[in-house]
């Protein structure tokens, strides 16, 4: 099998993405494991995940590293955390979720991987858990709702470090079925621009995930 490095602890393996696992032998999500020259490698599935899908549609800026410190907004099950989780193995995955039925995955999930805190509350009310989470590197936004972005900017505001970075998938029905994809992602766009945030990179998630827009920010402070 040939292996590359995409980004810092992300891999190519036979052009399939992949994170060295933080638990060997166990997989979290169904995906392939891989061992290769000792090293056993986790098979990340763009279908699974809109951040494989962002990287593989030519995601260009990628913030995450070995120490990173991570807010994770709609963990859901824990799926994309997990290969965060991988990737940031010395540091720390933040992880907020609003279902309990998703919650109870998770929580069996971090009591594998000792980097992931789970943390069972809605992400439009980040004053709720501001005690629990210290100012991080990374805000990671995966929350399919009307204020979608919304609440990333208050997320944003309250526990981002100087010079961090933001990561929104947004998703354009969630927040108006009835218009055009393109103009509720101007009009998202437009928010973010008017709340002091500077768009570095947009990435269509077509055709992993359908009426998706990938969004990462630096906010001006």
């Amino acid at each position: 099998m040939d292996l590359k490095e995409k980004f810092p602890r992300v891999y190519l393996i036979d052009d399939h993405l992949a994170t060295q696992n933080l638990t060997p032998t166990l997989n979290v999500y169904g995906e392939k494991l891989v061992n290769i020259n000792g090293s056993e490698f986790r098979i990340w599935n763009q279908r699974r995940s809109k951040l494989a899908a962002a990287i593989l549609n030519g995601l260009k800026i990628f913030p995450f590293k070995k120490d990173s410190k991570v807010l994770y907004l709609g963990a859901s099950s824990g799926t994309t955390p997990s290969h965060i989780s991988d990737i940031a193995s010395q540091g720390l995955v933040y992880c907020v979720e609003f279902s309990p039925r998703m919650m109870r995955n998770l929580v069996d999930l971090s009591d594998l991987r000792i980097n992931m805190i789970p943390i069972l509350d809605d992400a439009t009310k980040p004053l709720n858990y501001i005690h629990l989470v210290e100012k991080v590197d990374i805000i990671y936004s995966d929350v399919a709702q009307p204020r979608q972005t919304e609440l990333f900017i208050d997320n944003m505001r309250l526990f981002l470090k100087k010079n961090g970075l933001g990561i929104l998938m947004l998703k354009s029905r969630s927040i108006n079925v009835t218009k055009n994809s393109d103009i509720v992602f101007h009009e998202e766009e437009t928010k973010l621009k008017a709340n002091g945030f500077h768009v570095m990179e947009k990435i269509d998630l077509e055709p992993y995930e359908k009426d998706h827009l990938s969004f990462v920010c630096e906010f001006g402070f």
